[in-house]
């Protein structure tokens, strides 16, 4: 006799050790996500909204008002331009050929891409990053080469740009000169490391003492020279340079590790076999040791700049931001205007700040980063 009941029976029902079993992976993520929204994504929309709004102290508490993207427009086509870009010079012969130059590059890379592998989503992408670096160049060109004034924008790019290259030169120099079997390399190993530990605050501090002609350590050198009456602070190259140099100090150490770690990791088989074959050191650093290395050296640069454009500590100790705005980098604008209570202000740099990074590295992910892949 057939079983009436065949076909009817019901799963039996988990029991809560069962259930949370089967979802105990996303219970171990749920204390991480949950931070990630107090911590980070709620203070996001907080700021957001504060960058649309004015902020008032008043009695018994403060009022935000909103007047939309005024603290925005304020910024870069109001009263405070002169603060974030700057003040811009016209054009003469020079800015206009290096402007011709730069836009012809862009446009033969788009150009290249779109007669080659093209996508409509990969094509967008890359016509952000041609505007962004067109204006990039005009800003550049407007402020340094015309005789202008930069603002804390190019002041921050100048940071990056320039700050982030030295500092990977001389961290693949050291990494190199320390992968050889030289004596004492594991002595000059932690010796290189020590500034990273160090806070920049303290950086900041060590180098405005070294620096002082007056009474600093190197004082007999520049008076002997004849510069001890010679003030740095007042000149904005030599204040940039004091900048960019304590920033050097402290971060080539980073660069220096990871790459020393991804040139003894490479394979030793083939440095071996082209010193028999007769190869010279520079042949073998082309040919075998940076494409063994490229997609870890693009990935400590494109962690560093992600870290340059939050520079603050070294030019606020170092130099206030001064002499004038010659130093100021965008996070110190946002500091400073929020030690200032304009909160809608600080916020609405720090907006600027987010979207200018973000551009940077995402362009330099597509461009670089995904390019070294292809050494693996």
């Amino acid at each position: 006799m057939a079983d009436i009941t065949a076909g009817t029976d019901h799963a039996p029902r988990q029991s809560l050790g069962e259930w949370v079993d089967r979802h105990s992976g996303r219970i171990m993520v749920l204390p991480a996500v949950v931070i990630l929204l107090c911590f980070a994504i709620f203070p996001l929309i907080v700021s957001a909204y504060l960058s649309l709004s004015r902020f008032k102290l008043a009695p018994g508490g403060f009022i935000l008002t909103f007047i939309g993207d005024f603290n925005f427009r304020r910024l870069l086509l109001g009263a405070q331009q002169y603060h974030l870009l700057g003040t811009f010079k016209p054009f003469g012969p020079l800015e206009w050929g290096l402007l011709a130059i730069a836009v012809a590059a862009i446009l033969y890379g788009l150009y290249r891409y779109a007669t080659t592998r093209f996508t409509v989503m990969g094509f967008i992408g890359r016509l952000i990053s041609a505007a962004f670096a067109i204006g990039i160049v005009l800003l550049v060109l407007a402020t340094y080469f015309a005789g202008g004034i930069p603002g804390t924008l190019p002041n921050t790019l100048f940071y990056v740009l320039a700050g982030v290259t030295l500092q990977f030169l001389l961290g693949l120099g050291l990494a190199l000169l320390c992968a050889k079997p030289i004596r004492g390399r594991n002595f000059f190993r932690v010796l290189f490391f020590v500034p990273l530990m160090v806070t920049p605050v303290g950086i900041a501090y060590i180098f405005r003492m070294l620096a002082d002609m007056q009474k600093g350590p190197f004082a007999p050198v520049a008076q002997f020279l004849g510069v001890g009456e010679w003030s740095w602070a007042v000149d904005p190259w030599w204040a940039r340079a004091m900048v960019i140099l304590g920033d050097t100090w402290q971060w080539t150490p980073f660069i220096f590790i990871v790459l020393l770690a991804g040139i003894e990791n490479q394979p030793r088989e083939q440095v071996e076999a082209a010193h028999l074959d007769g190869a010279s050191a520079f042949q073998i650093f082309r040919d075998i040791t940076w494409p063994a290395i490229a997609p870890i050296a693009a990935t400590v640069v494109l962690i560093r700049l992600i870290e340059a454009f939050k520079i603050i500590d070294i030019p606020n100790v170092l130099t206030a931001g001064g002499p004038g705005l010659a130093t100021e980098s965008l996070t110190l604008h946002s500091f400073i205007a929020w030690r200032t209570q304009d909160l809608g202000g600080s916020a609405s740099v720090g907006y600027i700040l987010l979207f200018v990074s973000t551009i940077t590295c995402v362009s330099f992910f597509n461009y670089i980063v995904q390019r070294t892949r292809r050494y693996q």
